[in-house]
């Protein structure tokens, strides 16, 4: 669950005020070092009412997804979709030290840079100066784990491995596709 937090950063913060659901899709990254994940998150966006010391949140981590048809398998089959999911609960403590937010920040940048760091946020960057004072840093402590795995693990080897295939090459293609649509 970890690989799939690392390699699909981008995750679904969701909170509930007054009875309603809020979202909002930001970078957490997973902080091996105290086992918790960390972000940021506008001071202006509604959501950040809701995150109070010790407030209870679910993250949701997607990692690649596609339509399997029938056709792929060896045996006879119903349509499905495959997919790979993380959901984690965590309670959240806030980072209102504007010090420690910057330090959040920079690590952050750190790991998305990987492999090959083409870009250092500095402690001193003055448009991070600028807009700290605008940026709730925070992280969550987690309280449970729950993988949602759906990669047709039912099916015999060769169906497994053709669903598996299929996998690759539609998350290949979906994205491609759907990336050349948008930016027309």
């Amino acid at each position: 669950m970890i690989s799939v937090i690392e390699q699909y950063p981008l995750g679904m913060l969701v909170s509930s005020l007054d009875g309603k659901p809020l979202v909002t899709h930001i970078p957490i990254i997973y902080n091996t070092k105290t086992n918790k994940l960390v972000a940021h998150i506008d001071k202006f966006n509604p959501q950040v009412k809701t995150l109070q010391n010790g407030a209870e949140v679910l993250v949701v981590f997607k990692g690649p997804d596609a339509y399997i048809s029938p056709s792929i398998y060896t045996t006879k089959q119903l349509p499905t979709w495959n997919y790979i999911i993380v959901h984690i609960t965590g309670t959240v403590t806030l980072i209102n030290d504007p010090e420690a937010a910057k330090e959040t920040m920079i690590e952050m940048t750190k790991f998305l840079e990987k492999p090959n760091q083409k870009f250092i946020l500095e402690k001193e960057n003055k448009a991070m100066q600028r807009s700290i004072n605008y940026i709730q840093a925070f992280d969550i402590t987690i309280t449970n784990w729950e993988g949602k795995f759906k990669l047709s693990q039912d099916k015999n080897e060769d169906d497994f491995n053709n669903a598996k295939k299929q996998l690759i090459k539609k998350s290949s293609e979906n994205n491609t596709g759907f990336i050349n649509l948008i930016y027309k």
